[in-house]
């Protein structure tokens, strides 16, 4: 996954824990607008999302930053 996508999720997970506290959950649709202005960096993330780790819809905010930052 390149380097500006994961910076983006991180921002995003921090975000979204910063507002709604650290139970949050979200799906990989959270990292995008509602209109889709990158598709090749959507399907990145939708690839890494669904088919490397085989995450369901909605995963915890935290546990999605805790994968990134672990290189996963």
């Amino acid at each position: 996954m390149r380097a500006e996508l994961r910076s983006k999720i991180i921002e995003v997970c921090d975000k979204k824990i910063a507002a709604k506290g650290d139970n949050v959950g979200l799906s990989f649709y959270a990292f995008f607008a509602n209109k889709n202005d990158s598709p090749q960096l959507l399907m990145e993330a939708a690839t890494w999302w669904i088919q490397t780790h085989q995450l369901d819809h909605f995963v915890k905010a935290h546990k999605i930053k805790q994968m990134i930052q672990n290189g996963l």
